[in-house]
């Protein structure tokens, strides 16, 4: 059945994406829905979340904060554009990615036109995205019946479907410019990049007045639009089908142009807009290339660039952070030493101080993994296409054992996660000398290398599942684990879990090195877990067929 047409097999492709992300981010919508009874408990205490959510306005609109949808709705905010990651990467591969491969030729070789091909490609992208829709719709209804919101299955139901608009944007952008790269890397990057400068657009109209238009150029604006989770305010019908427009102009056009270009070129420019020519590359062979002498080195070459605008996405969070405090630290100071209930909800994700600013920079530093967890997740990613894409075969018809392949890619990979630990080290300590933050400065040295232990726990359990799974699995697999430990370290105390399930989240063994320093009973605990998964994977890519 599945085998009957490009777009069934496209969509059977996607089945644990569809899965993992739909579960996931339902999980992640759920779980602010747990705390905001005991926000709310007095009207003081609800007066005290009102006025701590207008002053983090420039995350989200703080829209009735007091209600279930509404704290759930803001408490999100812009990290529920994590679930972009998904549909950039299939826009980037869907045509440029079997281009790759050449596995778009034998495609084409049989009778049907390219158009189709495409087309049929697209449909499956959308139909997962609509798929993971109604799993995260049915998965808030879910948590608001446990919880007693009072938004409707319907109401639920819109929320992903926004959400899958917003993706679908995103992902006809990536396959877009994947027109006009030889490679899909450079084509997810560059989207990517555009995610990040629609968010901050979008923040523009809610930090300075009047700059409404600005934001507007940003689709994230549109997304915005709708909260169907906020009962009065609902979706906005006029957004929704903007963002469905813009997606079917933007994947039109991706088609029109693949369409009437070679397949394995990129579109033709017009001539004022090319590039300078280069001259032409010397017909000999860069065989003195640094990156040429080993496994780590030609490893490391490939991963510097996006090990470099990672490194900067997690100094600018750490930085940023810092600034942060610094800057509502007179507001949220009196109001934090005025609400009991404010205390408690910063004790539980900072560690218990009682001090604001340490309290609220230990609770942002627990989510500062996250980033370096995500950049392990897609080189995990590199590693399995890598090698379901062939790449590997020349490397391993070298005179070298398989387990050093996999170590010495290990091993560029924690050289990496060294860097953007060392980044936001820096970043971190200068923020704070510049505005005026008193830090220890042993525990932010702590709190900013213990990131290294975390990512590599992520990437040893990412290339130990690869030896068994595909590509698309794997990278499903590890983005689901990472979701769970995620709701068990951050909704687990609110719902009471006990600490044996909190045990069970890579987070609870972070913990709060900002405050308290490296728990090396902890450490110990990543650095075994994170050392056994790498060495059944080195074991099991040693005695697996490559590619199987």
């Amino acid at each position: 059945m599945w085998f009957k047409s490009v777009f069934l097999k496209s969509l059977r492709d996607y089945r644990v994406a569809i899965l993992g992300w739909g579960i996931g981010m339902g999980l992640v919508i759920v779980s602010p829905m747990a705390s905001v009874s005991e926000l709310v408990k007095t009207p003081e205490a609800r007066a005290a979340l009102l006025s701590l959510a207008a002053s983090f306005s420039w995350n989200a609109d703080a829209v009735k904060a007091d209600t279930i949808g509404g704290y759930a709705t803001f408490k999100i905010g812009i990290f529920i554009f994590l679930m972009a990651v998904w549909p950039i990467l299939a826009g980037s591969r869907m045509l440029r990615g079997e281009e790759d491969r050449a596995s778009l030729d034998v495609l084409l070789s049989a009778p049907q036109g390219r158009v189709r091909v495409a087309l049929e490609k697209l449909a499956a992208t959308w139909a997962a995205l609509f798929a993971m829709a109604v799993l995260i719709g049915i998965l808030a209804y879910l948590g608001g019946v446990v919880f007693k919101a009072d938004f409707t299955l319907v109401d639920a139901l819109l929320f992903g479907l926004n959400l899958a608009l917003i993706c679908a944007v995103f992902g006809a952008v990536a396959l877009f410019i994947s027109q006009f790269t030889h490679e899909r890397g450079p084509a997810a990057g560059w989207t990517a990049g555009l995610l990040l400068i629609f968010i901050v657009l979008d923040m523009v109209h809610r930090v300075i007045p009047n700059t409404d238009w600005i934001s507007r150029l940003s689709p994230i604006y549109y997304y915005n639009l709708s909260k169907p989770l906020i009962v009065g305010y609902g979706a906005n019908l006029g957004a929704m089908l903007f963002l469905l427009a813009l997606a079917l102009i933007l994947s039109g056009a991706a088609i029109l142009l693949f369409a009437r270009r070679d397949v394995g070129d990129t579109v033709t420019l017009p001539r004022m807009m090319r590039l300078p020519s280069r001259p032409p590359a010397p017909r000999a062979l860069p065989v003195g290339d640094w990156s040429l002498r080993s496994v780590y080195a030609r490893s490391l070459g490939v991963i510097a660039m996006p090990t470099f605008w990672w490194a900067l996405l997690v100094a600018g969070w750490a930085g940023w952070i810092v600034v942060v405090v610094k800057q509502i630290e007179a507001k949220l100071g009196a109001l934090f030493s005025g609400s009991p209930v404010l205390q408690d909800l910063l004790k539980n994700l900072s560690g218990g101080n009682s001090d604001f600013n340490a309290s609220f920079l230990g609770a942002m530093f627990g989510i500062l993994p996250i980033f370096l967890m995500a950049f392990a997740v897609t080189q995990v990613n590199r590693w399995a296409s890598d090698e379901s894409d062939g790449r590997l075969d020349l490397v391993l018809s070298a005179p070298r054992s398989r387990a050093r392949v996999l170590l010495g890619r290990f091993a560029a990979l924690s050289t990496a996660a060294v860097v953007i630990g060392l980044a936001a080290l820096v970043a971190t300590l200068v923020a704070s000398s510049v505005v005026g933050v008193s830090l220890n400065t042993a525990n932010v040295v702590a709190a900013t290398l213990t990131l290294v232990p975390m990512g590599l726990l992520v990437a040893a359990i990412g290339f130990l599942a690869a030896g068994w799974l595909r590509t698309a699995a794997d990278t499903g697999l590890v983005s689901f684990l990472l979701a769970a430990w995620f709701f068990i370290s951050f909704v687990g105390p609110e719902l009471k879990l006990p600490e044996a399930t909190l045990r069970l989240s890579a987070f609870y063994y972070y913990g709060t090195p900002l405050l308290h320093g490296v728990q090396l009973a902890n450490l110990a605990v990543l650095v075994a877990v994170g050392a056994a998964a790498l060495v059944l994977g080195t074991l099991r890519f040693a005695r697996k067929d490559i590619a199987v």
